[in-house]
Parts: structure tokens; sequence; C-alpha cells
């Protein structure tokens, strides 16, 4: 009886992939015959070639991409501990086709296919960071959850089904969202089946690594995740705009890692992100559900300190480089060096983004900073703080509508810490790490607020008492600035 619904379940499989596919590309569709039929009515005959034209480009973009290899390659004689420990691995699962090991700069572990010479291969990309900063028992279930992959979504009809389920939300991710009343059912019917993959991919890395290893290799890849995109990008960016590079991009972010601030928010942030998922498009299931799904397993036991990297400081420039210049050829000669370990609170603070407390002004009509915080609190306590969250970020109105009031608070709650956040400084208070700029100590020093956690709370439970409470704290010296 086995067999029959082992069919039905690569059945649908199969039927959910084309279908998704085929809706995906619905849109190109519709036009491409739009175009055809104009042109072959109207125009001249070479006209005609107009779709064809649209559809081939757009095929292009798809399938097109089989440029060079992302990241640097690890050659065994180079890092011999890095490649043992992935033939080992790779030998423990069964593994036994060729296998690429490449490092890439970002927060990245993935498994891909490609061909050397015309044999086809895989192609296991590790992020730096990762590298950097976790164990050789934690890398090892990372590592271990990747090649499984293989066993799980390796086969045409899993690969065809994760295909089309990113370009249909790829087509969900724009303003016009024509296809979201076919896309959006299909990829919540689907959403499971990648879900137990991945799942069945952590049981085999527990039976690799262990519960523990795994346990903390998940916390670690989320956290790692969170600060990158929220710290590590925003450096890069304020720097490129300076015509600057962070010489000691990746010594900074292990720094902001290890404060526990930064932790904090990193973890409230990836919750929340991870709620907002309205047409189910995540392949991966919430950390909570991965963490429960755990089964219990010692595995084998791995080094306690990450695995070293004998060319680490060539493999840091390189990636460093490749942060700073993406596809460019790499030419640091005209970028100005910048070590963010070097840098003042104050001038860390001007490397982030402080267009919400300046829209947050221009939206209540407030001048002082202490005035518009005021006004804000007065739309969340009567409840009209979604309509100045539009006010300050317009495109929240073309959200889809399940999102739009979890992103209308992100956008309310950042503008309103900001703010408020450099009121306080202000009157005297004083950031408590150097990373986040909106958890400050009081004058006295008996108190250390998160600005940004207590702004969020406010908005949900739509009580700004707390709030004010530290907006009087700022007292006339604020309301003069």
């Amino acid at each position: 009886m086995d067999t029959p619904r082992s069919d039905d379940h690569r059945a649908r499989e199969w039927l959910l992939g084309t279908t998704l596919l085929a809706v995906a590309w619905l849109p190109t569709a519709v036009v491409g015959t739009v175009l055809l039929v104009v042109c072959l009515r109207w125009g001249p005959a070479w006209a005609a070639l107009a779709p064809v034209v649209l559809v081939a480009g757009r095929l292009s973009q798809v399938l097109g991409g089989h440029g060079p290899l992302p990241g640097r390659a690890v050659r065994p004689d180079d890092e011999p501990e890095l490649a043992a420990l992935v033939q080992d691995i790779a030998g423990r699962l069964g593994f036994d086709q060729p296998l690429l090991v490449r490092i890439v700069p970002g927060v990245q572990a993935s498994l891909g296919r490609t061909r050397i010479s015309g044999v086809r291969a895989h192609v296991l990309l590790l992020g730096l960071p990762l590298l950097r900063r976790l164990t050789e028992a934690q890398l090892a279930s990372v590592i271990a959850h990747e090649l499984a992959h293989e066993r799980h979504v390796g086969d045409r009809r899993a690969t065809l089904l994760r295909f089309a389920r990113a370009q249909a939300a790829d087509r969900l991710d724009s303003r016009f969202r024509p296809t979201a009343p076919l896309s959006g059912p299909l990829l919540r019917a689907s959403q499971p089946l990648l879900w137990r993959a991945e799942t069945a991919a952590d049981a085999d890395a527990v039976r690799i690594a262990g519960t523990e290893a795994t346990t903390e290799a998940l916390h670690r890849t989320v956290l790692l995740h969170a600060v990158f995109e929220g710290l590590g990008e925003a450096w890069l960016a304020a720097l490129a705009e300076e015509d600057s590079y962070p010489e000691d991009f990746y010594a900074a972010l292990d720094a902001a890692l290890d404060d526990p601030h930064v932790a904090r928010r990193a973890a409230r942030s990836f919750a929340e992100e991870d709620a907002l998922d309205p047409y189910a498009a995540a392949d991966h299931p919430p950390l909570d559900l991965r963490l429960a799904a755990l089964p219990e397993h010692t595995g084998t036991p791995f080094g306690t300190t990450p695995v070293p990297l004998r060319t680490a400081a060539g493999i840091e420039r390189w990636c460093r480089r490749a942060l700073t210049h993406g596809d460019e050829e790499f030419d640091d000669g005209e970028l100005r060096p910048v070590r963010l370990l070097e840098l003042t609170p104050h001038q860390l603070r001007e490397l982030g983004d402080d267009t919400g407390s300046v829209l947050l002004h221009r939206a209540t009509g407030r001048d002082t900073p202490a005035e518009a915080v005021s006004a804000a609190l007065d739309a969340v306590a009567d409840g009209t703080w979604t309509a100045l969250a539009r006010r300050l970020e317009p495109s929240l109105r073309w959200a889809p509508a399940s999102l739009r009031t979890p992103l209308a608070r992100t956008v309310l709650t950042s503008a309103v810490a900001r703010t408020l956040a450099g009121a306080l400084r202000t009157a005297g208070w004083t950031p408590a790490g150097r990373w986040i700029d909106t958890v400050l100590t009081a004058p006295d020093g008996d108190r250390v607020v998160d600005v940004h956690e207590m702004a969020g709370t406010a908005v949900d439970t739509g009580d700004p008492g707390p709030l004010r409470a530290l907006l009087t704290s700022t007292g006339p010296k604020e309301a003069a600035v």
C-alpha cells in the first residue's frame, strides 16, 4: 500500500511544479500573445519577432547565469583541514559524486550543480562568516545538512518544484501582482513538501554532528544572517557612498556579534521577518519548528573551535573586495580604507540610515524631535498610527494586505526609536554599546533601555506611556534642539 501513496506524492509534486511554473510565466505569455496579435494585424511582418524576442529575453534571464562559479575555490593543499572535514561528512552520508568547495563572502551555505570539463559535479558554497564563527561540530552540521539535500530534494521533480516556487514568488515581489490569486494557493500547497525536506536534512545533520551542535548551528546561523544584513550591509552601503570600504569588515562583524544588545536585537528582528510570509514563499520552516523537529542523537565528536583556515588572510581579503566591488574588477586604488573598529560610536551612527527621523519630522509637521515623537505617540494612542506610517513610507499602500500592518509597525517603530534616541542623547543619555544607537544608558548610570524595543511594544499594546515618560526626561535641554 505504500507504493501507490508514494506515486501519488510524486505525481502531486510534478503537478504542483508545472502548474506553478505556468502561472509564473502567465504574464509573459499574455504580453507575448498580445504583441504577436498586434504585430500580425497592424504591423509589418518582421515586427512579429517582437514577442519572440520578449520570451527569449526572459528565458535568458532565468536560465542564463552560467558564468564563473561564485566564491573562492578551496584547494585541499591550501586548506587541508576544511577539505578533510567535507570529505569525511560526504563519506558518512554516502555522497560519492564530484564535489567542489568554494568560500563566499556572505552568510551562505548551499549546494549547487555545475559541469567541469563536461563532467557533472556539485558545488558546496560556504560563507566566510560561518567559517569564522561556527565550531567544527557546528560547521559539520551545516555541511551535512547541505549535502543531505541531494538525497531529499535532488531529483528532477523536486528541482522543478523549487525552481517554479522561486519564479512564482519573484512575481509576487512587485507592486503589480496579477498572479497572486493563483500563485498563493499553489505556494501554500507546495510549501509543506519543501519543509519536510528541510527537516529531513536537519535529521541527517543531527545524525552526523549531534543534536546539540545542530541546535547551536541553527541559532548562530540565524544570528549571523540578521547581523550581517542589519549592520554589515548598512556599513558597506554607507561607505560606498563615500568612496570608501571597510578594511576590517569581518573583524568588526565579529565584535558586533559578541555584543549582547546586538544579539538580542538580531534575534527579535529575525523572528519578526520570519512571520512576514503572506504567500507561503519561504522554503525553510521557521526556526522554532526546525528546532522542535530535531531528533535526539549524540552524533560524532567534532572539534569545539572553528576549523583553521591556513590562507585566512587571503580569503578574507578576497571576500571583502567581492563585497565592496560586486561583479566589477577588483581595484581598491580609488577607494579610501576605513577601519570600523577605530571609529567612535558617533561616527558609526553616521553610517546608519537616519532618514526615518527626517521623515518623522516631515510627516508630523513638527520642528523638534520631542514634538515629532509626541505627535507619533498621540497617533499610537488614538489608533491612527498606520496612517502616519503610510505618510512615512507611501509604498506601504501597495504591499499585500496581510503585510501592511506589520510593515507599518516596522516603519513607525524605527522612526520613533531613532528620533527619540537622538533626543535622549542630547539630554545626556549615552549609548550602551558601540554598535546600536537606540540602546541607551541613563545619565545616572542606573538604567539601560532599548528604545526600539519599547517603541515596538508601545505600537503593539497601544500604550505609549513608558515612551512618554522617557520623552519627558529629555527636559528643556532637548526642546531647544
